[in-house]
């Protein structure tokens, strides 16, 4: 299958930067890396000022009803974040995507095309004290330049969240999110919410569960979930792999993988 091909090629890319990470100077005083992957919840933390936060991965997921069966694969699904200021993240995001559909077995359709550029910001709203949480505001417009001609959208799309977070103890963790997004080209608001639980297994291992999905103003709400695991080779450099369906229809299967990694300025 062409998605294992492309598994073993992004696999062979995260041994390539895992060597060339590990040879680079590590920063003890940050804390452990926050990521904004592998699930759908945003952390309301910042990357720290003049720092570089990549996260990149890939993921595969299917949908088949009536005879119809899509394929999506998605890879170099790249989101740099940068530290501008104590309170004040800026991001830019870009996937890439092989896109299929077949009807009773045999392909119609064969689409490969980047998505729009995302750039965003992130700002940190409130510390964490005691039962109030950390909470944070993120903001993205969602460029139409970057994707192909004859597949363009004609407007910029546009979302915006608000992300919370809880400690629970000191092996686990409550996070969640609530905004709205406008896809490009729509004008129909689609309200958002994600909800994620967090386990240290260890110092290293972590595990999470997460429910997540929107309201369209005009249409039936999509309804998802996933479940994942996180490893952590040292501060600065964190794996993930998640797996995932929709409890609503839209989704049979969802598997990712990625790795993230912070720099220096």
């Amino acid at each position: 299958m062409n998605w294992i091909k492309h598994c073993k090629l992004f696999l062979s890319i995260l041994c390539f930067l895992n060597l060339f990470i590990n040879n680079a100077q590590e920063d003890n005083t940050l804390g452990s890396i926050i990521t904004d992957r592998p699930d759908a919840t945003e952390s309301p933390t910042v990357v720290p000022k003049n720092y570089i936060q990549i996260e990149t991965g890939a993921f595969y997921e299917n949908f088949e009803e009536n005879n119809f069966k899509t394929e999506d694969f998605t890879y170099n699904t790249m989101l740099i974040r940068y530290g501008l200021l104590d309170r004040l993240e800026l991001r830019l995001g870009w996937d890439y995507t092989n896109s299929k559909t077949f009807f009773d077995k045999n392909e119609i359709s064969n689409i490969n095309s980047f998505s729009p550029l995302l750039i965003g910001v992130k700002i940190p709203i409130a510390e964490e004290k005691g039962a109030f949480p950390e909470i944070g505001f993120l903001g993205h417009l969602n460029a139409p330049f970057s994707v192909k001609k004859e597949l363009r959208p004609e407007n910029t799309g546009v979302d915006f969240r608000f992300s919370f977070a809880h400690t629970l103890n000191e092996k686990s963790s409550l996070s969640y999110n609530i905004g709205a997004a406008w896809e490009n080209d729509s004008p129909e608001a689609a309200y958002l919410y994600t909800i994620a639980y967090g386990y240290g297994l260890s110092d290293k291992w972590g595990i999470y569960i997460e429910l997540y999905g929107d309201f369209p103003e005009n249409n039936k709400a999509n309804n998802l979930w996933d479940a994942g695991l996180t490893y952590l080779i040292s501060n600065n450099i964190q794996l993930d792999a998640t797996i995932g369906s929709s409890i609503t229809k839209g989704q049979d299967l969802l598997l990712s993988t990625g790795i993230s990694f912070r720099l220096p300025n």
